[in-house]
């Protein structure tokens, strides 16, 4: 039945892709976006690490934990009901809620909850260190997570960590509860259903996945198992337009009703359009360039640092990217716990010169950078290219879709790479545990944050990020974090440039649509047309 449902979304979904462009408007009960949605690797919770992906979880799977994306602070259960802590601060006791179903029928218990978060840890997947950090392992997680009740489990950690830690953790996508007698009727060889759910869907949110090809469409459609209010729209699209111009005018013509990755000049177009309106949000994303420290040039400090003063960040926020970033230049995004909002760094040439010559490169070196293919990545790249020229340092790009530049640089087969990273968890220690910790620099290490990838060793660095979390005292807490920050500026092979504001095209008559400070947060669980 499941697959028979699948086949039937398909046909749909060729259906509506097929006529939108003789269309005048988009059905009434099906919400259609244009987005670049060549990122997409899996469907799987215990793997997404990706900006679409996350937001597709975000409308079809639940997490233990919630909170008000309009006031993070604001935390509450979702699939948990309720949870305490123990004297010790080492283990937190939680309370599924009640009388709750998942898109299959299956009732959704404690023990799919337990189901979820070993299967995370075992699969060893990406974001599964935003659990392992607690001390999780494969070989202790089965003693770690316990099912203490029909509808009870306690989660146990190695040290007391901050509470909302430990619960913003609980909020990622790696904490999403999967159903999991649907999953394990699909296990093959002990791999936990994995093979299965990368392309299929086992969850409880208000929307259930029901197609996905790779490059071309997602469809979502409405759940109707869901414990809350049932979606207004019967279904939810992606299309796969890359061309920012493309958007604009599918937009124009009624045949979507969302566009979301115009250019600067699309919104600039569009601001005069009575049937279209600009939304937009502040979101926690960093735009940012990652030097492997493997190569013979860029492992040098100077080097390092000087290419922060080869990037014209005023110049591109304002016009590449204009209303869609502004300069940010530490790597906690603005509006978290201890961000830093200095900008030192603007474009010097002769600075950046000086910083050459002392590394012993003063007539300039040749390094390659990977760029995804999408028009505002690729402006970027150029832009940067030409600053960095009147150093001497030629920078070859290498344009690649997002599967191909992610998995050469999760690989750190990369000289430089141009990338943003958005946040996990709405704690500080999800941007200090990839930009400012590396608690193993070798090949082969379990652990691959952003400062790994880019063979950045930071023992000193690490201790530093390790002691914040273990801090409970907020102002404190807040300081430590600045002081990373102010050194990552000083010594990192990162060049932080900006932080996002996200921009959606839309029609007049699409209401409900949440911009959330993560992509997992942007919800049209609510949208009305």
């Amino acid at each position: 039945m499941f697959h028979k449902r699948l086949l039937a979304s398909g046909a749909i979904a060729a259906l509506l892709i097929g006529s939108m462009p003789l269309r005048a408007e988009t059905p009434a009960d099906t919400l259609i976006q244009a987005w670049s949605i060549d990122d997409i690797i899996t469907l799987d919770p215990a793997e997404i690490f990706e900006f679409t992906a996350s937001e597709i979880a975000g409308n079809s799977y639940e997490t233990l934990i919630g909170y008000d994306p309009k006031n993070v602070s604001d935390i509450f259960g979702k699939a948990a009901e309720s949870w305490t802590i123990s004297e010790d601060g080492k283990t937190i006791s939680f309370t599924m809620r009640e009388g709750r179903s998942f898109a299959s029928g299956n009732p959704i218990t404690a023990e799919d909850a337990v189901f979820s978060l070993v299967r995370a840890v075992k699969l060893d997947k990406s974001p599964a260190f935003i659990l392992t950090q607690f001390g999780l392992n494969a070989d202790n997680v089965d003693e770690m997570v316990v099912q203490t009740g029909p509808m009870t489990f306690d989660f146990k950690m190695d040290q007391a960590y901050a509470p909302t830690l430990v619960l913003y953790c609980l909020t990622a996508t790696v904490a999403m509860v999967v159903d999991k007698k649907l999953v394990m009727e699909h296990e093959a060889n002990g791999d936990f259903g994995y093979e299965w759910l990368k392309t299929n869907y086992a969850g409880s949110g208000p929307f259930t996945i029901r197609d996905w090809r790779a490059n071309e469409v997602v469809v979502l459609e409405r759940n109707p198992n869901y414990s809350g209010e049932a979606a207004p729209m019967a279904r939810a699209i992606y299309r796969h337009i890359p061309e920012t111009a493309t958007q604009r005018l599918l937009l124009e013509k009624g045949d979507i009703d969302i566009a979301r990755n115009l250019a600067a000049e699309d919104i600039k177009a569009l601001e005069g359009n009575a049937d279209i309106r600009i939304d937009s949000g502040v979101k926690g994303s960093i735009y940012y360039l990652g030097m492997n420290q493997k190569n013979e040039f860029l492992g040098k400090p100077e080097v390092r640092q000087a290419m922060k003063y080869l990037v014209d960040y005023q110049t591109i926020a304002d016009t590449i990217m204009a209303g869609k970033v502004k300069v940010h230049q530490a790597f906690l995004p603005e509006g978290f716990l201890g961000a830093l909002n200095d900008n030192p760094f603007s474009l010097n040439v002769e600075k950046a010169k000086e910083l050459l010559a002392e590394a012993g490169v003063p007539d300039g070196f040749t390094v390659t950078m990977d760029t995804r293919n999408t028009p505002e990545i690729t402006a970027m790249g150029q832009a940067i290219q030409q600053t960095m020229a009147e150093a001497g340092i030629t920078l070859e790009l290498i344009p690649g879709d997002g599967q191909q530049t992610l998995t050469k640089y999760r690989a750190r087969n990369h000289d430089i790479y141009i990338g943003r990273w958005g946040p996990d968890y709405q704690d500080p220690h999800t941007n200090a545990d990839t930009f400012a910790r590396n608690p193993d620099n070798a090949d082969d290490a379990a652990s691959k944050p952003l400062a790994w990838r880019n063979a950045w060793d930071i023992p000193e660095m690490t201790k530093a990020a390790d002691a914040a979390v273990l801090e409970s005292d907020p102002d404190k807490r807040a300081e430590m974090y600045l002081a990373l920050q102010k050194e990552s500026q000083e010594t990192s092979p990162f060049v932080i440039m900006f932080q996002e504001i996200e921009v959606l095209g839309m029609r007049n008559n699409v209401e409900g649509f949440i911009v959330g400070p993560s992509f997992n947060d942007n919800s049209f669980a609510h949208v009305t047309k």
